[in-house]
């Protein structure tokens, strides 16, 4: 079981940027081990959830917002069981609660097996 626990969110001005954090770790609070596909999703009020990054295994990365634009990133560090999510240029469209997401088996993250509670991103004009 995998227990994942985001943070960095907050209330941002249009134009700046956040980092996300997600750290994965076994239910008993000690480190999870195994490698996973994790990912990003997020909620906005009155919108379907949205696939926002995935990660693989291999390090290999998909971004599913404003790919041409190459606002976001996602990336990760094993070491420290840790998931980020970088975006540059906050829109207020990128208001919402931003969840992490993981799973053994390559799949969007909207559908992977383990989800942390959110963090909120608030974008101010």
């Amino acid at each position: 079981q995998v227990q994942l626990k985001e943070s960095g969110g907050g209330s941002v001005q249009a134009g700046g940027s956040l980092r996300l954090s997600c750290v994965a770790s076994k239910y008993d609070g000690t480190p999870y081990k195994a490698t996973l596909y994790m990912g990003w999703f997020r909620q906005a009020p009155g919108k379907d959830d949205e696939e926002v990054a995935l990660i693989r295994k291999d390090g290999d990365t998909s971004i599913y917002v404003d790919s041409d634009e190459g606002r976001l990133s996602v990336s990760r560090d094993n070491a420290k069981n840790t998931l980020y999510l970088e975006i540059n240029s906050l829109k207020p469209e990128d208001s919402a609660m931003y969840f992490c997401a993981a799973d053994s088996y390559d799949r969007f993250p909207t559908f992977m097996q383990y989800r942390g509670q959110g963090t909120q991103v608030t974008v101010f004009s």
